[in-house]
């Protein structure tokens, strides 16, 4: 049986990939891993592929029992992971407390780590793996500094690994989005007092995936940047000294600049 697994698949990006992974890869059967159930069943209507709800917190250590259990129980052949999971806080440092900036690191890396290391032995020469990154990965980003710093490790992991799995026929590439309207923001605004509140430019998810697959399937690219101006906000933040780029962060977030309508609760 031919698989792809879609970690944070009950909303946003996740929820996009399990909508969209079927115009370039076929499979036999999603696995949807994310912990809200009824979100996960309302999936099931939404693609032509069947879904498997795959009820899990992948904060839990023993969630990846579970997925290993069920690897060696089914012996699927792996031919997408999509890891999808993960959330930030903003605001400043001491108002995260530091249970939660351990959560972070936990879902945004550990998690992410163990998931591909779970499904590498499943795959075969022409599967795919796709960990979401972002924008932040490129730079540090005071207000947003745990998540950003979290996301560094994704990217430079990603790309590492790539190479590594090369000879394996197995891709990785890191999808970096810029600002991207989700589910997100209800948990980042939780800490947030104004310390970032500026939004150059908001994309819709289905756009940043649409562009995330096409990326990982017809390119051979090591990560992927949805949008010009987001392309060109990186090659910039390349050639110019990070505390350079840290001031400009820091000034534009002054000004408020399309927060409105963004989940504040």
């Amino acid at each position: 049986m031919k698989i792809a697994i879609v970690t944070g698949a009950s909303s946003g990006m996740g929820r996009e990939f399990v909508r969209q992974l079927s115009e370039y890869v076929q499979v036999d059967e999603i696995w949807a891993v994310a912990r809200r159930r009824e979100a996960l069943e309302a999936l099931k209507a939404e693609t032509t592929v069947p879904v498997r709800p795959v009820v899990l917190d992948l904060l839990e250590m023993e969630s990846f029992d579970k997925i290993r259990a069920m690897l060696e129980e089914t012996r699927p052949e792996i031919r997408l992971l999509v890891n999808a999971a993960g959330f930030g806080k903003f605001g400043a440092y001491h108002k995260t407390s530091i249970e939660d900036d351990c959560r972070m690191i936990d879902l945004n890396c550990k998690a992410l780590l163990i998931m591909t290391r779970l499904c590498i032995p499943y795959m075969k020469p022409g599967s795919h793996i796709l960990e979401l990154d972002s924008l932040s990965a490129f730079q540090p980003v005071p207000y947003i500094t745990t998540y950003g710093a979290t996301k560094a490790f994704v990217l430079s992991y990603s790309r590492a690994m790539n190479r590594e799995l090369k000879n394996k026929g197995i891709r990785v590439m890191a999808m970096n989005p810029g600002w991207v309207k989700t589910e997100f923001f209800r948990h980042a605004f939780q800490t947030n007092d104004g310390e970032v509140q500026y939004f150059d430019r908001l994309y819709e998810a289905a756009d940043v995936v649409k562009t995330g697959l096409h990326d990982l399937y017809k390119t051979k690219k090591d990560c992927s940047i949805h949008g010009l101006p987001v392309k060109l906000q990186v090659l910039a933040v390349k050639l110019v000294p990070h505390r350079f780029v840290m001031d400009i962060w820091l000034k534009q977030q002054k000004k408020a600049k399309n927060n409105e309508g963004l989940v504040k609760e």
